[in-house]
């Protein structure tokens, strides 16, 4: 346990305890030479950092040079840049950790390369479901795939693929013949089976409908899950992040995982696990026999969804889309649905976040939120919109003055700047990706990845906030570059708010005596770094709970 004389506020906590107290407790890990961001913004930089067990205790060269003693690790960055470990405020960890064994598809730029990949994979394993990776179709010519792109190389191998925002399946002729879906099979409620002109399915399922694949789908064992997502807490540190958030809004994979995990002491990295609104009064009994975890598995935490994807053309829009006019999204999650699962959830005291794109969606899930906190009461409750997407103007000042955080992706808008105009016209893109306007105005940004749907990865992240360049390269000062954040807002935004969106601020987050030791370190200073040169910076420790967890 740590002395609570060692624990004070202030970022040069020992240097006023003097040397009697150092030699009392000397430090187990001394950081020396460092280049630290601290997110403290009294104290925001710093050079040394001194831990004992799973905390820091204390920075400054000479506070940690104080309490060095003969059993002190010295450890030397050389001029390293640290930050406090690196959260990702959005992931569906599974998918993105499964993937990492699928074939590459999102990198091919042509309908026959496509196709051969996926060929390689079915005779690499012929029979068994390809179920990843993932696919764009403004990679691909921008026309929806159909199964009679795959079919001849696939054969009968059954294969469903997710495109890259997770909102749509291409399923192949084997995969729809064992699913049952034939040009009789009806539409479900908050999703769209595609036909063509002959009324046949073309291979794509949207939203709710994906549903008629997955329940015949090949479910991995627990100890298979164990494995894939060891795979992905590997990935995961590799890239500096401490912990990874995980708003789940159909199954409790994740969560029964890493708990599992956390039995075996095996985690290494930090979840927070949302599972599904609907299920909000089963996670109610857990948290009350069971309270809601420990710092390293936590729970308590569900998530809804209210509509659907830009992409997909199921976002839901108060207009139609420009490229649709017959569309205006899909309600993926019905109004009265939705008033009543997180009306329960957020009595029963639990952390509530909700999928929201469209600018109608935002505005209903704002409008929603409003209402439930004045029938039940006002509190502490930290309510999310993740991907917050496309705001009108009166939406982004109510971020702020409702207190509801913005839970945002920076990768996305480098990713779909490409085409959203295409979707929306111009008028709409005033309030698309308004992370600089949001901050502005007062609320709370997070960042994170959508992982698989963008790379699990906070340095792109920070590029993509920073720069605002599309992956196209055609916007190279940056598209609606008025948006562009600072580098110190994005380390914000992927540590101070991200602790703080999940509960752990006065824990984690900052580089502070008394937090827990996680800290990311990066051979490049990104605060100083030209944006330009960003991509090339790399991680080369990433510590959680006060031990080395990843080393380059």
């Amino acid at each position: 346990m740590i002395d609570r004389r060692m624990v004070l506020a202030g970022g040069l906590a020992w240097a006023s305890v003097g040397r009697a107290l150092a030699i009392e407790r000397v430090l187990d890990v001394a950081y020396v030479n460092a280049n630290a961001w601290t997110g403290d913004q009294r104290h925001p930089h710093t050079d040394a950092i001194g831990l004992v067990g799973d905390r820091i205790v204390a920075i400054g060269a000479g506070a940690v040079k104080a309490a060095i003693g003969r059993r002190t690790r010295i450890v030397d960055l050389e001029g390293a840049f640290v930050t406090p470990g690196f959260i990702d405020n959005h992931t569906h960890f599974m998918i993105g950790s499964a993937a990492l064994m699928q074939p590459d598809l999102l990198s091919a730029t042509t309908i026959p390369d496509f196709a051969a990949r996926l060929g390689a994979a079915a005779r690499a394993r012929p029979g068994k479901w390809i179920l990843g990776g993932s696919w764009d179709e403004q990679r691909l010519g921008g026309q929806l795939p159909t199964r009679a792109w795959i079919d001849a190389a696939t054969g009968d191998t059954p294969v469903a693929i997710p495109r890259t925002d997770l909102h749509m399946y291409l399923l192949n002729s084997a995969a729809l013949k064992i699913a049952g879906i034939t040009r009789d099979t009806p539409d479900v409620a908050g999703g769209v089976i595609v036909r063509d002109a002959k009324g046949e399915p073309t291979g794509i399922l949207k939203d709710n409908a994906k549903t008629l694949a997955e329940r015949v789908f090949p479910v991995p064992t627990p100890t298979e899950w164990q494995a894939i997502m060891r795979g992905g807490i590997t990935h995961a540190l590799s890239r500096g992040f401490t912990q990874v958030h995980t708003p789940e809004p159909f199954d409790w994979t994740t969560y029964e995982t890493a708990r599992q995990l956390r039995a075996k002491g095996e985690t290494d990295l930090r979840f927070y696990c949302f599972v599904p609104v609907r299920d909000w009064e089963k996670m109610a009994a857990i948290v009350k026999a069971e309270g809601r975890g420990d710092d390293w598995v936590r729970w308590g935490a569900v998530k809804a969804l209210a509509d659907g994807s830009l992409g997909s053309r199921t976002a839901v829009f108060r207009d139609s889309y420009t490229n649709a006019h017959d569309q205006h999204g899909v309600r993926v999650t019905s109004l009265a649905d939705l008033k009543a699962y997180i009306g329960g959830a957020d009595k029963a005291g639990l952390h509530v976040t909700t999928h929201a794109i469209g600018d109608l969606a935002n505005d209903d899930v704002l409008d929603l939120y409003a209402e439930i906190v004045r029938e039940n009461g006002v509190r502490d409750r930290r309510f999310r919109i993740e991907h917050a997407q496309h705001l009108s103007q009166a939406a982004i000042a109510r971020f702020a003055r409702q207190q509801v955080i913005a839970s945002v992706q920076p990768f996305h808008a480098i990713d779909d700047g490409r085409w959203a105009v295409e979707r929306i016209g111009q008028a709409r893109l005033r309030g698309t990706y308004a992370f600089r306007s949001l901050i502005d105005s007062g609320a709370t940004v997070t960042f994170g990845s959508d992982w698989p749907v963008g790379p699990l990865d906070a340095v792109e992240g920070i590029y993509a906030a920073v720069t605002r360049e599309t992956i196209d390269g055609k916007n190279p000062a940056g598209w609606l570059p008025d948006q562009k954040t600072t580098v110190a807002q994005a380390l914000t935004a992927y540590t101070v708010n991200n602790a703080y969106a999940g509960f752990q601020d006065g824990k984690l987050g900052r580089i502070a005596p008394g937090y827990l030791a996680d800290l990311t370190m990066l051979d490049t200073n990104l605060l100083t770094t030209p944006a330009e040169r960003m991509h090339t910076s790399k991680v080369t420790r990433t510590v959680v709970g006060g031990k080395e967890r990843f080393q380059a």
